[in-house]
């Protein structure tokens, strides 16, 4: 008896912020795969160059704070390769400094939606008109995973700015999904609860916060990065060919949305 095998032999993947967590977790179980990674980082060049070279992927130094970033990040990986078969949007940011509405400065605001959701559309409507045109392997034409969160679909108080980017996001997919399932491209969205990275570490690292995190977790604990990476890659595979528009949760039970 043989084991299961996700492999995507060929394909090309790109990545955003794929140099540390989220990110590094998923470009390593693509690269596993057997895919051609592509991923993007802002500032940390020596473990994007490191990552690069253990995963044999392609790093790309390259903001992403509009809608014009996202579109040439898109543009660069496509020189490259030459096609796009998979666009995973992780890339975000999360002030992690609490923000009452009535005080929230409207530079935050922008700076967050602007990289969190402006960019979104750039990379979405790059990826989407390139797997459109390019000759199709087997399978769909191609595949669009965006990287939401819990908040999205509860709310997250003193965080409206970051809530309100991860909800438009699910509802991006949705409406992805009603006009591109038809064309073959599945667009799907991975809505993971809390995480153990560096964004997050200011949580844990106060112990108030960090009790009052682990209450809201069935678990108990917060995800390690592999337990997010694998969903992500697992909606890219033949085994995920049936799936478009879905909201897949990863967070340990602590929000129920079906």
């Amino acid at each position: 008896m043989t084991g299961v095998s996700l492999k995507l032999d060929g394909r090309v993947v790109l990545v955003t912020g794929g140099s540390r967590g989220i990110g590094a977790a998923t470009v390593r179980l693509f690269a596993q795969a057997g895919a051609r990674v592509v991923f993007s980082y802002v500032s940390a060049r020596e473990r994007a160059e490191a990552l690069a070279a253990e995963c044999g992927a392609l790093a790309i130094q390259q903001g992403l704070d509009s809608v014009e970033d996202g579109q040439a990040l898109v543009a660069k990986a496509i020189a490259v390769h030459g096609r796009l078969d998979c666009l995973v949007v992780n890339h975000g940011i999360w002030p992690s400094h609490d923000a009452p509405i009535a005080e929230m400065t409207v530079e935050q605001w922008r700076a967050t939606l602007g990289t969190n959701l402006d960019s979104c559309f750039g990379l979405v409507k790059a990826a989407v008109a390139q797997m459109l045109v390019q000759p199709s392997m087997t399978g769909p034409k191609g595949h669009v995973v965006l990287v939401a969160s819990t908040a999205a679909q509860r709310g997250e108080a003193f965080h409206a700015d970051y809530a309100a980017s991860k909800g438009a996001m699910v509802s991006l997919t949705k409406s992805l999904s009603s006009e591109l399932a038809p064309q073959g491209i599945l667009c799907n969205c991975v809505a993971p609860g809390w995480v153990a990275t560096e964004m997050s570490q200011a949580a844990y690292d106060d112990p108030e916060t960090s009790k009052r995190i682990l209450a809201t977790i069935p678990l108990g604990r917060p995800a390690h990065v592999d337990e997010i990476a694998g969903p992500i890659v697992f909606l890219c595979t033949p085994y995920g060919g049936f799936c478009s528009g879905e909201i897949f949760n990863v967070n340990g039970g602590a929000v129920l949305v079906g």
